[in-house]
């Protein structure tokens, strides 16, 4: 992995991964500054400058990610998850990223960004696809503690790969990445222009030119949102008013820097017991837009007989139009 992979969040200079303390070169700052950033215990790296908050603890609260951790762990979403990984992975093969390295294929390696990953339910199935490096960002400090411990217990940090493990593995099309944990913002990424081959996008926020910059030419993104129909009969007992996902509503502010190459449906039913029904509620918007009586009684139902909805997701895979955002 090149060193200059990343960047600091506060000079821009090249910042150099380590086990124990990132550290930039300073080679930016107006007084030649190197910035230290320290590996947390759990293995994630704090690259959020106060400045760039715009609250003092961003992103999902832990109610919310304890919820979605349950949840997706007991299988609603894996139909979601393998279809992910399987259009990853076809990627990567696809344009040769995931043969044996040569010396100048190392100069384009496949270095992979999946932000908002939360705590880390795809980015996990992610590694396995074949990649060599997974930056998982998030701007939730305790998602990204969450998927850094579980990555850590498995091995998958990135300063848990020996170069032994690396050359094993280069063979090996079910290769494991390594994953480097980042609490950040989409809007500042703390990487080199044009590094990753791909990037991938589930259910977050779409910012098309922080997105344009950070990919190589022809590189991938790979957005999955709520299709129209989403959660429709969860959705009619908490509102009075239903509206509809607008779910392609951000294409035309892709259209400068990506061109649309394929769309995908995925549609799975869902029987939910009122634990699992509780759980899909706290991790969306529901859990705070709808009236509390609305929510009581619908998970009063759930208590009797498991509560039957379908989950329907749209997933865009796209492709940098080659030098539409230039390296500042």
């Amino acid at each position: 992995m090149p060193v200059s992979l990343f960047i600091c969040p506060l000079c821009q200079s090249p910042l150099t991964p380590a086990a124990d303390t990132w550290r930039c070169d300073g080679s930016l700052s107006p007084k030649q500054t190197s910035h230290p950033f320290d590996v947390a215990r759990q293995g994630y790296i704090n690259l959020l400058p106060v400045q760039q908050k715009k609250s003092k603890a961003p992103g999902d609260s832990q109610a919310s990610i304890d919820a979605r951790q349950r949840f997706l762990n007991a299988g609603y979403y894996e139909p979601l998850q393998v279809f992910i990984c399987q259009q990853m992975a076809q990627l990567l093969a696809q344009d040769n990223l995931i043969t044996e390295p040569t010396i100048e294929q190392n100069k384009t390696a496949a270095n992979w960004l999946d932000i908002g990953c939360g705590e880390g339910y795809y980015t996990q199935a992610m590694a396995q696809t074949g990649m060599d490096v997974l930056v998982a960002a998030d701007i939730s400090k305790p998602a990204v503690a969450s998927l850094a411990k579980v990555s850590k217990t498995a091995n998958r940090l990135w300063y848990q790969q020996s170069d032994e493990q690396k050359g094993t593995q280069n063979n090996t099309p079910n290769k494991m990445a390594a994953i480097y944990p980042l609490v950040t913002s989409a809007a500042n990424l703390p990487l080199a222009p044009h590094s990753m081959a791909g990037i991938s996008s589930i259910f977050s926020p779409i910012l098309p030119e922080a997105f344009a910059k950070a990919l190589q030419d022809e590189g991938y993104l790979l957005i999955a949102k709520p299709d129209v129909g989403h959660l429709t009969t969860i959705r009619e007992a908490l509102f009075d008013s239903v509206r509809e996902h607008d779910s392609d509503k951000f294409l035309h502010e892709l259209a400068p820097y990506f061109t649309l190459i394929a769309t995908h449906y995925i549609n799975t039913e869902l029987s939910l017991s009122a634990d699992a029904l509780a759980d899909l509620l706290t991790m969306t918007p529901y859990a705070y837009r709808a009236r509390s009586e609305k929510r009581q009684a619908l998970l009063a139902t759930a208590k009797t007989q498991a509560f039957d909805t379908e989950a329907k997701f749209v997933v865009y895979i796209l492709q940098k139009i080659p030098s539409t955002v230039s390296a500042p």
